[in-house]
């Protein structure tokens, strides 16, 4: 692993290969105060089975460095990788943040799995719900919440002096930004998150990518800069008009497949990580949505227009 030194902090990146995942250590050397950014839990979906080896290879690097995790920091409730939260929390005792727009998301994928009326829409699953500018503070570190919204309405990036960590709302600029075509997502709210938003930062702001896709097969990228985001992004560079953006994400999002892991991430992710409860018989269970948008008879044809 690289490790990247600032004068007051070092980021540790680790990348899983199976989701395109980034996810992140910064660290204070000196203090050892320390957060955890969108950790990744292993997820098997033909023989759906988990596994902790991402996890493991983040406290390892924790453990070896004499690290004291405050925080596990998600970007947004991910919908391409289960979190690995629970487990790193148990481990460390660390507290989790997320956006306080997280209550939309719940309630939307609340309707869409069908889950219990129980199942808590306030947010409440994290031990922090973040408004834009709210300051998290971990011993010597001071992490800065930006609210950046249109992936999904919960997203934000979170600013750690000189750097940000983007999450899918600014890709390295040979790939772009994210998607925005989830449920309550918007090209419109991203163009303002990254053109209006990001690209205030100064040009020199470092930047770390949620995921890396390395198109066209270049090896693997965490890092790029504001200054070359607003240069060179290919789909949003500080020239780019609104509607210039709107037009091309809204096309491009329409010819995307749903991400391989939707439907397990985002009912455990908005549950802040936890798996779904045992049943009688000792198994866990997740939900799938069946035909969604064009809904089935018993015997699989199409329901007629009701």
């Amino acid at each position: 692993m690289l490790c990247f030194t600032d004068a007051m902090f070092d980021i540790e990146p680790f990348y899983d290969p199976a989701t395109y995942t980034l996810s992140y250590i910064v660290y204070d050397p000196d203090s050892k105060d320390a957060v955890i950014i969108d950790s990744v839990l292993d997820y098997e979906p033909l023989s759906s089975t988990v596994g902790t080896t991402s996890a493991e290879k983040v406290a390892a690097f924790v453990e070896a460095k004499g690290l004291r995790v405050q925080w596990a920091l998600e970007t947004h409730a991910h919908a391409d990788h289960l979190t690995a939260t629970p487990w790193l929390k148990k481990r460390f005792a660390l507290r989790t943040a997320i956006s306080e727009r997280i209550r939309e998301v719940q309630a939307t994928f609340k309707t869409i799995f069908g889950l219990p009326a129980d199942f808590r829409t306030d947010g409440s699953q994290f031990d922090r719900l973040l408004a834009d500018g709210d300051d998290i503070e971990a011993g010597t570190l001071r992490i800065e919440t930006i609210s950046t919204p249109g992936h999904t309405p919960a997203c934000v990036t979170y600013k750690i002096g000189d750097a940000v960590f983007t999450g899918d709302a600014l890709f390295i600029e040979d790939y772009g930004t994210g998607r925005c075509d989830f449920p309550r997502g918007s090209s419109q709210a991203l163009y303002h998150s990254v053109h209006d938003r990001l690209y205030a930062l100064p040009d020199d702001t470092r930047v770390f990518v949620g995921h890396d896709y390395q198109p066209g097969g270049r090896p693997l990228r965490w890092l790029t800069t504001i200054g070359k985001s607003k240069a060179q992004n290919i789909q949003l560079r500080a020239a780019t008009t609104r509607d210039e953006f709107v037009a091309l994400r809204d096309a491009r999002d329409a010819t995307l497949q749903v991400p391989r892991l939707l439907w397990p991430s985002v009912q455990v992710n908005i549950d802040a990580g936890r798996l779904p409860a045992e049943h009688e018989n000792g198994v866990r269970y997740l939900r799938v949505p069946l035909n969604l948008k064009k809904p089935v008879e018993d015997d699989g044809t199409p329901r007629a227009a009701r």
